[in-house]
């Protein structure tokens, strides 16, 4: 059976792309949807500052046809400030709006936000309503098991927000007292996706970084998807390894260095076409490292990559990448 958020059919067992901040921009979104993503969604925006037209708020409500279906997330702690913010975000043509309800960050957290909530499950509840009545797309929430081991309230939080019209949960299998330290429990991810209250879509978020734990993971915790997040960052190709497995059972090869030179270039491009030559080329500097990850005697090349302020330097320094590596890793 497909897998549905309101009338978005994401096919049998979709693979989500997070939402990071600093990281899930249009570039980034592009090389992982080539690879397989089968729903994104945008940087987390504020709510505060959507309503107040700041411009990084607002440049973050790009996006693009082939990123389809895509959401938008936004986060505050102002329930009218997030109904404002709701109105605008639509209006911006996603396919949904995602309400975060689980960073951890204390600028987030410590300010009445994100994982915030989960220690007022009544206001969680009046917010996801006023988002909810305040937009004609279908609305999801990102959130965490709760706040700490001592108020694990997910279980709670899944019924009451499916009450007030939500029509999809993912959960990350961490505490916001955990950040992202320690190893993810899905068992309660599980024992949601049981509840038999429980119709919508349960995504499952938190540590799968192999197509060996997508699969396991599938089986065990029973989930309606997976979302992924770090393990993205500078490996695209883990949403393909992973449909490839699920639709085959063979574990493809990783990615030639004609693939990682090919999807950095790509990457590079995209992130100039959207930000501009020199703010493109100055933040693409924060994935080189991870494109190349594992690849001997790389440090002087990445000198050079965090260093070039020339597209046709940097183009030419990845052909050298692809010439110097290309033997030594077929």
């Amino acid at each position: 059976m497909p897998v549905k958020i309101g009338n978005i059919d994401l096919g049998a067992f979709p693979l989500l792309l997070a939402p990071m901040e600093d990281v899930s921009d249009p570039p980034f979104r592009y090389v992982c949807k080539q690879n397989g993503a089968d729903l994104m969604y945008t940087e987390f925006i504020s709510s505060e500052g959507l309503i107040r037209d700041a411009a990084k708020s607002v440049q973050k409500l790009d996006i693009f046809e082939y990123e389809r279906p895509i959401g938008i997330q936004i986060f505050g702690s102002n329930i009218q400030s997030m109904r404002e913010a709701t109105i605008i975000a639509s209006k911006a043509g996603p396919d949904l709006i995602d309400i975060n309800y689980g960073c951890p960050v204390k600028n987030v957290a410590c300010r009445g936000a994100g994982a915030s909530l989960l220690q007022d499950i009544d206001r969680m509840v009046e917010m996801t309503r006023a988002v909810v009545e305040s937009t004609h797309l279908p609305v999801t929430v990102k959130t965490r098991l709760g706040w700490d081991d001592n108020t694990k309230n997910v279980y709670e939080v899944a019924e009451r927000l499916q009450e007030v019209g939500i029509k999809a949960l993912t959960i990350h299998g961490r505490t916001r007292a955990q950040m992202y330290k320690g190893q993810a429990d899905w068992s309660m991810i599980r024992d949601i996706k049981r509840n038999p209250n429980i119709e919508i879509p349960i995504f499952g978020n938190g540590d799968v970084d192999s197509v060996e734990k997508a699969a396991n993971w599938r089986m065990e915790y029973e989930v309606d998807g997976i979302m992924i997040g770090r393990a993205a960052i500078g490996y695209p190709w883990i949403f393909r390894e992973i449909k490839h497995f699920f639709n085959t059972g063979e574990i493809l090869p990783g990615p030639t260095i004609a693939e990682r030179v090919e999807n950095c270039f790509t990457h590079l491009q995209k992130s100039i076409e959207w930000k501009g030559g020199k703010t493109g080329i100055f933040e693409m500097r924060r994935h080189y490292s991870n494109y190349f990850k594992g690849i001997p005697d790389f440090k002087e090349f990445r000198m050079k990559l965090v260093t070039l302020e020339s597209q046709e330097r940097i183009t030419e320094v990845l052909a050298e990448i692809k010439n110097r590596y290309e033997a030594e890793m077929a």
